[in-house]
């Protein structure tokens, strides 16, 4: 018995037949960069029916299918919306995955709830029933157990983060991509690092490219580690912001625990001990004593190990 689960990104779809316990059995993935709508949806039918056969052939059974989406999953419609997938604003993929394989349960859920749920079964949160998982990447999302339950809210749009007001002063810009996304993300630092690069014509270092718009966090970060002052500078606004964010995610919530993952912790776990400082400052004190702030133990297949759960969670 095993469950095939699906990760979707902005750039490509990674699936796996995974057995009960968390063992991967197959991985495969497939590119999805600049297709849309039903093309991503027919990639993914093709995941699904190929992972089937090659169940088939090594005599396993699959029981249930998860599916964890970049966007917002509408619990009530089966509907999506991915604003990286071109089509995809309300979208029926619970119905066409559902009509390949009527024998077996589909489910889908948001990419937030599956990283929350990956690490709370598999990872650094693994046995905790009220934890965060703080998704820095190209943007920035939250995935929010609490009391052993994802937490969903009216529209099933809770953990929408990026969108936390932690600055006074409001920009038009934020009407885009939200306050904390827009400073404190993987292209929030490059948007940052451009701004100043921009801003300080007598700046000769790192980041001073003939093409400001190709500055990339990855430049920020390699920049910084070569000392260059703009970088540093960057770097630290963007922990000022994490850290505040933790420590409101820790007085709303109370958490036992505060995984931080995505592409950019990565590089960006080194900082993590001057986060829990910036966190210290601002948290209701005993709720922050009381929370631990980890980096993810499932990196990149927190997503995935979601997924899985998500189909698990049907057969139980």
């Amino acid at each position: 018995m095993a469950v095939i689960a699906i990760d979707l990104g902005g750039t490509k779809s990674s699936a796996a037949l995974v057995s009960p316990s968390g063992t991967i059995l197959i991985r495969q993935k497939m590119e999805i960069t600049r297709k849309s709508g039903a093309l991503v949806s027919e990639i993914l039918q093709k995941q699904i029916l190929k992972l089937i056969e090659m169940a088939h052939k090594s005599d396993q059974q699959v029981s249930a299918i998860g599916v964890s989406v970049p966007g917002i999953y509408y619990s009530q419609t089966g509907h999506v919306w991915a604003p990286n997938i071109p089509g995809w604003k309300d979208y029926p993929l619970q119905q066409e995955l559902q009509d390949i394989v009527p024998e077996i349960p589909v489910e889908i859920d948001s990419d937030r709830a599956a990283y929350i749920l990956g690490e709370t079964w598999l990872g650094a949160a693994r046995g905790c029933l009220n934890a965060i998982f703080i998704a820095i990447g190209t943007g920035i999302g939250a995935g929010i157990m609490v009391d052993g339950k994802i937490l969903r809210g009216h529209g099933d749009i809770a953990g929408a983060t990026g969108w936390m007001a932690l600055t006074p002063q409001f920009r038009t810009e934020y009407m885009r991509f939200g306050c904390f996304e827009y400073h404190a993300s993987g292209d929030g630092l490059a948007r940052v690092a451009r701004d100043l690069v921009n801003e300080t014509p007598d700046y000769y270092g790192l980041l001073r490219n003939p093409i400001p718009e190709h500055i990339s966090s990855y430049d920020v970060f390699e920049a910084f580690t070569a000392s260059d002052k703009l970088a540093q500078q960057v770097i630290s606004q963007a922990i000022k912001f994490w850290g505040m964010a933790t420590a409101n995610y820790i007085s709303l919530f109370n958490p036992e625990m505060i995984v931080f993952g995505g592409g950019v912790f990565g590089p960006a776990i080194q900082f993590i001990p001057l986060i829990i400082e910036e966190a210290r400052q601002w948290a209701q004190p005993i709720a922050f004593n009381q929370a631990q702030i980890v980096k993810s133990k499932i990196g990149s297949d927190a997503g995935l190990f979601g997924a899985a759960k998500i189909a698990l969670n049907v057969t139980q």
